[in-house]
């Protein structure tokens, strides 16, 4: 007895699928050693060239997009198509960084991102109590 027709579940899944894409599929680690962050993030299923990477005062913005091409020479009939074309992308603020000097790097679906921290001036003022 089937009271929930097949559709229904596939509808319910892919409601929510937007909402949560994004972060699902761009995990990440950030960890910093030598004075510069290091940023390691899956984005499977992309090639390097639907990745973009953008620095904007401390933000690091990174992207990627896949485009559904309509190259189907016969036509077909799904029963479930998981397979998403769309954007996803995650920010950070790093704060005061080295924007000229960050390095990025796509092997194996995993993007690795070194970005140096601005080198560190002692800006410590004392301040005389009256």
């Amino acid at each position: 007895m089937k009271l929930v027709p097949r559709n229904y579940y596939d509808l319910f899944d892919n409601f929510f699928l937007d909402e949560r894409d994004d972060f699902s599929s761009m995990k990440c680690d950030i960890y910093e050693k030598h004075n510069k962050y290091h940023i390691d993030m899956d984005i499977p299923g992309f090639n390097k060239e639907d990745i973009k990477i953008e620095c904007n005062k401390g933000n690091l913005i990174i992207s990627a997009e896949h485009n559904q091409e309509h190259e189907e020479k016969e036509e077909k009939k799904y029963i479930r198509r998981e397979r998403s074309y769309g954007k996803v992308q995650r920010s950070f603020y790093l704060g005061d960084i080295n924007e000229e000097n960050i390095e990025a790097n796509f092997h194996n679906g995993t993007l690795h991102i070194i970005v140096p921290k601005k080198d560190e001036k002692d800006t410590k003022k004392f301040i005389e109590v009256k």
